[in-house]
């Protein structure tokens, strides 16, 4: 078996085809491989194709239902709120952000919440399906626990992504996503399925040790960017997308990364705002400030990389690995 190298469009029927095999609908397994090969395409290899194991053995037990529906309702004129029903993220996400807009455009700013929910991905993508709708925005969500406080030994919170996106004026939209761990957990998986090392920095052992093992990294702690500013932000992300949504907290959490247990019940929380809503050129001053950064020499905005590894993708395709496949036939 090696790896195959395939068109974006092949990647998405082989990860649809692949979820479809463990007992998922072909309409949300559509919306889920979308979401992961657009990762993949962006380089964002920890949120791509090698989360097709993790979902398939989800799918398989029923942990993450394949099949949910999700439900939406509006408790208040500025908030709309999905339950995602213990399957994917992604069918969630799509009903509650086409609402979120029209809400939006018509409020001037508006909230989405969503519980029983599970991984989203790549947080940027969404905000930035919001911006090209002409909408500034800010999502939160959290994962299971794998960091823990500021001078604890034991997770309390996930890597917590943050995301932001803006629309620009005759430019793609701006979009900032981080997390609050150094680098997303889904790398260290990514890393622990090819069989590589972490650097020294990213994880801590079960002991709280420095690692390069990129499995015990995955069986210890993540460490926090900005050490204990880190952790405040996670708290935060925490507070915003499970506490005030009503979705497990981090450490209420299963695995993203396997079929054992009952369903992950993750949440996120999105904002939206409509920049037209202020009377002001919104736009011009954006472009201001954007050129103002990008007049000196050696910066780059945020997402730069990712936008040059979109369009090289859509050449050249991506690549199953061997790895993938031996992991899915393990299932």
């Amino acid at each position: 078996m090696e790896d195959r190298q395939v068109s974006l469009a092949d990647a998405r029927d082989f990860a649809c085809e692949t979820l479809v095999g463990f007992n998922t609908s072909p309409k949300n397994a559509r919306l889920v491989a979308e979401a992961i090969v657009a990762a993949e395409a962006d380089g964002l290899k920890g949120h791509g194709l090698s989360r097709l194991q993790g979902y398939s053995a989800q799918a398989k037990t029923g942990k993450a239902d394949g099949h949910a529906v999700p439900v939406l309702s509006r408790p208040a004129p500025g908030v709309v709120q999905v339950d995602g029903k213990g399957g994917f993220a992604y069918p969630a996400l799509k009903i509650g952000l086409e609402a979120l807009v029209d809400v939006t455009k018509s409020q001037g700013i508006a909230m989405l919440g969503i519980h029983h929910s599970n991984h989203c991905g790549v947080a940027g993508h969404h905000v930035e399906k919001l911006a090209e709708q002409g909408l500034v925005a800010l999502m939160f969500a959290n994962a299971p626990a794998s960091i823990a406080p500021w001078g604890g030994r034991r997770a309390i919170y996930g890597t917590n992504p943050i995301a932001f996106a803006t629309p620009q004026q005759d430019r793609v939209p701006l979009v900032v996503d981080l997390s609050v761990s150094k680098v997303a957990r889904g790398n260290i998986m990514a890393a622990a399925q090819r069989g590589d090392s972490i650097p020294e920095g990213w994880a801590l052992d079960p002991d709280g040790n420095p690692t390069t093992d990129a499995k015990a990294g995955l069986a210890g702690t993540m460490l926090p960017m900005g050490d204990a500013k880190g952790t405040a932000l996670a708290l935060m992300v925490e507070i915003l997308c499970a506490t005030l949504v009503g979705a497990n907290h981090s450490y209420e959490a299963s695995s993203f990364f396997d079929g054992e247990g009952s369903p992950p019940g993750t949440g996120q929380l999105v904002l939206a705002i409509n920049p037209a809503a202020f009377g002001r050129d919104y736009l011009a001053r954006l472009t201001e400030l954007v050129l103002s950064v990008e007049e000196q020499d050696g910066t780059r905005l945020p997402g730069d990389r990712r936008l040059a590894n979109r369009k090289k993708a859509e050449l050249e395709g991506v690549t199953i690995t061997a790895s993938l496949m031996k992991a899915l036939a393990a299932i």
